[in-house]
């Protein structure tokens, strides 16, 4: 019996430690996309849209996965300091300006991105923090 309760405790014990197992990453990866989808609400919702389908010919969709893939290394820019540049999805041109969001710090950047880079049918993974931060440095 003491032999049957030693093996169920350790059994139980390797159970727990399997399901809590989580590699940072991916832990990572949800505080990203919990917390960059309150900054997308708060910042980029009333162009883009609830689910990023984009406002009329003002504000592009964010579900043209081939746009947000070639431009993934600006997109931490784009999101800081806005963008006068023509973006074409679709085939469909959107030459408004986007406004910069220089208030955000570079956490908040690469949050936002990874919710958007990972959300609206995109599933680009994630992408830390530093590596955002440095491109944020890197802007033209």
């Amino acid at each position: 019996m003491r032999k049957y309760i030693i093996y169920s405790i350790f059994l139980f014990s390797v159970v727990a430690v399997i399901i809590s197992c989580q590699n940072q990453e991916t832990i990572d990866l949800q505080n990203y996309m919990s917390n960059g989808k309150d900054i997308y609400k708060a910042k980029c919702q009333n162009c883009h849209g609830e689910n990023g389908e984009g406002l009329g010919q003002l504000a592009p969709p964010l579900t043209d996965s081939v746009f947000l893939k070639t431009n993934k290394e600006n997109l931490a820019c784009i999101i800081k300091n806005g963008t006068n540049e023509k973006i074409t999805i679709h085939g469909k041109d959107y030459q408004e300006k986007m406004p910069g969001f220089p208030e955000l710090a570079d956490i908040d950047v690469a949050q936002v991105m990874v919710y958007v880079t990972n959300s609206f049918g995109n599933h680009q993974g994630f992408v830390p923090y530093s590596k955002v931060s440095t491109q944020l440095q890197n802007c033209r």
